[in-house]
């Protein structure tokens, strides 16, 4: 089936791409000792995970379904860490992780006896310093709850610990910064990093970004994993998948009030959250920045400002017209809604040898079935 005759909206993820990514990851695990654990709250379209499970050392969670998916679909080491556990959460994810990373001494406390001896125990610390675009992506933000501080730890709570994390970048691609933080977290909980068997230093570091100085990154992690005698884990999720899938959708209609609106059929509030969360334009491959023709790129949702970008194109745009939101893996797929019951984007992935293979589409009985199952009668 050729992708003109696929029904938008959908998103279309390519391995090529995919397995260029993967490559990196694979030098930099040959070239720095380090393991990778992809971050499912980034990705989690497990339809892909025999792409991607060769290349990385297992997955790592934010809650306890992630656990369990990656677990059952991705193999290898499973971590699961989450901000607040309940005891339910604990007893069920035990039996499936290899680590379990708690967010807090107090959680610690009250749960370790359930872990102990089953698996390998971590707390997640808080450095105070972040590598972060936006205040609402900063772990080291004002009031933080993500992790414990340096002076707040408590040396026999801490005994008994098999490793630790810390998760201080957001979309970080300069090596000398990470570098530097690392210094940083050395200087400051080397004594205790130092009775640890692992340290996970979390996601964040985009090292497959173009023009990324790898050589860099490898002498920071090899120098920290030497330093205290660890084994280290980074945690990629956008590393992993960045410019590997699109977003396709159709211009439905055109309108125009003092600019013109191309209305597509899809929507940022329910299939690229980010957009609209964190204020950062999408790119559209067909666009031209030297274009004549100017045009909001807008969705069919019923909010108002709910926009995927400006852009301009070198020809006019034309209902029915088809464009390709770039770099919608991240952060998409995990966070699709059904905001004003707008139909769901059908999951694709190109193959190879240029096969298309249907990954999960969606129809209203999913949309109904997510609302209620059962009736009042």
């Amino acid at each position: 089936m050729e992708q003109s005759q696929l029904a938008t909206p959908y998103f279309m993820i390519d391995e090529g791409k995919l397995r260029r990514n993967l490559e990196i990851c694979q030098q930099l695990k040959a070239r720095s000792g380090v393991k990778l654990v992809l971050a499912l709250k980034c990705f989690s379209t497990w339809g892909v995970f025999d792409i991607i499970k060769d290349s990385l050392d297992g997955t790592t969670s934010s809650g306890p379904f992630e656990v369990m998916l990656g677990y059952e679909t991705f193999g290898g080491e499973t971590h699961a860490y989450s901000v607040g556990y309940s005891e339910a959460d604990v007893r069920a994810v035990v039996p499936m992780c290899d680590k379990l990373i708690f967010n807090s001494q107090s959680q610690l406390q009250a749960y370790r006896h359930l872990a102990q001896e089953k698996t390998q125990l971590g707390l997640r610390l808080n450095p105070g310093v972040s590598y972060a675009s936006q205040d609402l992506a900063n772990p080291a933000r004002a009031n933080s709850r993500l992790g414990v501080h340096f002076d707040q730890i408590d040396p026999s709570i801490f005994a008994g610990l098999d490793g630790a994390m810390f998760h201080m970048n957001c979309e970080n691609k300069d090596a000398s910064t990470f570098s530097a933080l690392l210094t940083q977290i050395s200087e400051q909980f080397g004594d205790y990093l130092d009775q640890l068997k692992w340290i996970s230093l979390g996601g964040g570091v985009f090292f497959t970004y173009p023009e990324y100085d790898l050589d860099t990154l490898v002498e920071a992690l090899k120098s920290f994993a030497e330093r205290h005698q660890v084994q280290v884990y980074l945690e990629p999720g956008e590393a992993v998948i960045t410019n590997t899938t699109d977003l396709v959708v159709t211009v439905v209609d055109i309108v125009e009030n003092g600019m013109k609106t191309a209305i597509v059929d899809s929507a940022t509030e329910a299939h690229r959250l980010d957009t609209l969360i964190y204020h950062e334009p999408a790119s559209v491959t067909e666009a031209d920045q030297n274009g004549d023709y100017e045009y909001v790129i807008g969705s069919c949702s019923c909010l108002a400002g709910d926009q995927f970008c400006v852009s301009r194109f070198a020809e006019p745009l034309a209902i029915g017209q088809r464009l390709h939101i770039q770099d919608s893996g991240g952060y998409t797929m995990v966070k699709l809604n059904w905001f004003n019951g707008l139909k769901m984007p059908s999951i694709y992935c190109q193959r190879q040898d240029g096969r298309i293979e249907l990954l999960n589409q969606f129809d209203y009985q999913d949309f109904k079935r997510t609302l209620s199952q059962w009736s009042i009668s």
